[in-house]
């Protein structure tokens, strides 16, 4: 059994990518802000984040010719959907920038969160797997 096959570094690993997934979502929200008849969206958090990753899903971009280079960019394992924000423009536009501020402070926190709990799991990890003595 390697490390990665712990249940819990599987999902702090799956919250992780959800974390930076929504994070995508949110920056893309408020990079239209502008935008006239632009719906504001976000991602609903799955009940479990390692299967949601195992699960796959999203689609890739497509390389049309050889000499493209090929896409960095992970394959979104998560779906985002319209979700309108509380108020929407003349223009059809529901982006309220403050609260996207708010969506981007709340999984900043989340994923400090995450990265805490995953340090002190390879942490203890470690420790356990010390030689006594040493």
């Amino acid at each position: 059994m390697g490390v990665a096959d712990i249940p819990l570094l599987g999902q702090i690993k799956g919250r992780l990518t959800w974390l930076d997934e929504r994070q995508r979502v949110v920056a893309a929200n408020v990079a239209n802000a502008d935008t006239p008849g632009y719906v504001a969206r976000d991602l609903k958090a799955p009940t479990d984040f390692a299967a949601a990753l195992k699960g796959g899903g999203g689609l890739g971009m497509a390389r049309t010719n050889a000499a493209h280079l090929p896409s960095s960019t992970p394959v979104a394992r998560f779906t985002s959907s319209a979700e309108p924000d509380s108020e929407t423009t003349l223009d059809g536009n529901s982006v309220v920038v403050e609260e996207q501020m708010l969506k981007m402070a709340e999984s900043r926190m989340a994923y400090d969160a995450a990265i805490g709990l995953y340090t002190k799991s390879m942490s203890m990890l470690r420790l356990a797997a010390k030689v006594p003595g040493r």
